[in-house]
């Protein structure tokens, strides 16, 4: 797992997986999340993002990012963008992203760490140690956790 400044040329990997996933669906382009992508791979130390992969080929990623979620300024950083290819998963990569993740946050000063989920995720990041803030906090029933 590195950091993608230091492996740049997934940058359009993670910007393609990322639009799909998150992006697409609320009708944003791809070349704006090229251009969030892009952010990461500047000199400050947030945003970043940190990529999975087995030399050449993408595995997954997860983004430290100042804020997530417009409604809670208070709330900072944020783990985000965790994406693993579904041909890998559940075999862990998931997991050591959001790790990753924190320790970076933490390692940079900010502890605790925050993230957003989906129902359907809350269970994975809670066994990860993850404990809830915020419950419903979008209409999608998203609820913010902080890093253990």
């Amino acid at each position: 797992m590195v950091d993608l400044r230091e492996r740049p040329e997934f940058a359009s990997i993670i910007a393609d997986r990322v639009w799909r996933a998150w992006w697409e669906p609320k009708g944003y382009a791809l070349a704006f999340v090229e251009k969030l992508v892009q952010q990461r791979l500047n000199d400050e130390p947030i945003p970043l993002a940190l990529v999975a992969h087995d030399g050449g080929t993408f595995l997954g990623t997860a983004s430290v990012l100042a804020s997530d979620l417009d409604g809670r300024p208070q709330y900072t950083p944020w783990v985000a963008d965790v994406w693993v290819e579904p041909e890998h998963r559940s075999n862990g990569i998931g997991a050591d992203l959001v790790r990753a993740a924190a320790d970076k946050a933490h390692t940079l000063g900010f502890d605790p760490a925050y993230l957003c989920a989906v129902p359907l995720k809350h269970g994975f990041y809670e066994r990860l140690g993850w404990r809830l803030v915020e419950a419903w906090v979008t209409e999608a029933g998203q609820a913010v956790f902080q890093s253990p």
